[in-house]
């Protein structure tokens, strides 16, 4: 039995290795290929400044989106059981699943002229197509899942005692939710918000369909590698994964768990 359990130990060490090194090391030659001074020349373009910029600016409207209206639909779906609950809960997973590309077709075909939907906005001056709106409906349609499953699993965790206990004390149903339901899962929260932001930054297949300009970063780095080859998007490369390893690292502070309730 030991020398049973010491094999599959090293076994589990042989898969960690093999992961890790599948990971890190096409990372790495990303991060230290390029000089120190392509990496400083191209903060220096106000081109790369402007794309990254705009994919944090758009990624955080995501996210809010995401806060205002996915906070109380994902306390319904830790609350209350319904039915239909299990086909919605998929349907709010399949963003996920769907490739990137047919996001943007399906955003595009309701949007567009021929949809009574697209040719509303476009009556109120709501653009869609190349525009920042379209860029934010793409990030908060792949970013919105990642959200509502984070807060969810947040508001499971919270015992719903203390919520009974204060309904019972007069409390309503939304007073409870702000001041008892809400402060408790402030960290499930900002961790939604965060993996929705790190999703959407990281969107490309959608958002080309639906806005190659302005550009955000994946854009860009697409573009500088088809015209001028590795060299010129490697630097860009960097900048945006150095980006997204700090929401990362902001992910794992703020996901530290506290005591129990």
């Amino acid at each position: 039995m030991k020398t049973s359990k010491e094999t599959f130990y090293w076994l589990a060490v042989l898969c960690g290795v093999i992961i890790m090194a599948f990971i890190v090391i096409p990372l790495a030659e990303v991060i230290t290929q390029p000089s120190w001074k392509d990496l400083v020349d191209t903060l220096k373009d106000r081109d790369v400044i402007r794309s990254i910029w705009l994919s944090i600016y758009a990624s955080a409207i995501a996210a809010g989106i995401s806060l205002v209206l996915g906070t109380p639909f994902a306390y319904l779906l830790a609350r209350r059981e319904f039915f239909g609950k299990k086909l919605i809960e998929s349907m709010v997973d399949l963003p996920i699943m769907i490739p990137h590309p047919v996001i943007g077709i399906a955003i595009l075909s309701v949007a567009g002229q021929n949809h009574w939907l697209g040719s509303m906005m476009q009556e109120i001056g709501i653009r869609v197509m190349g525009s920042v709106t379209g860029i934010v409906a793409v990030m908060t349609f792949v970013g919105m899942p990642f959200y509502i499953n984070a807060v969810k699993n947040g508001f499971q965790s919270i015992p719903q005692r203390l919520e009974h206990v204060s309904r019972s004390l007069g409390a309503s149903m939304t007073g409870t939710f702000f001041r008892i339901t809400l402060p408790l899962a402030w960290r499930s929260i900002l961790v939604g918000m965060i993996m929705c932001c790190a999703r959407a930054i990281s969107e490309f297949g959608a958002i080309v369909i639906i806005a190659y300009h302005p550009m955000v970063a994946p854009v860009m780095i697409y573009e500088r590698f088809e015209a001028y080859g590795l060299k010129y998007s490697q630097p860009m490369a960097v900048w945006l994964i150095v980006v997204c390893l700090f929401l990362f690292f902001m992910l794992r502070l703020v996901s530290v768990r506290k005591g129990k309730y």
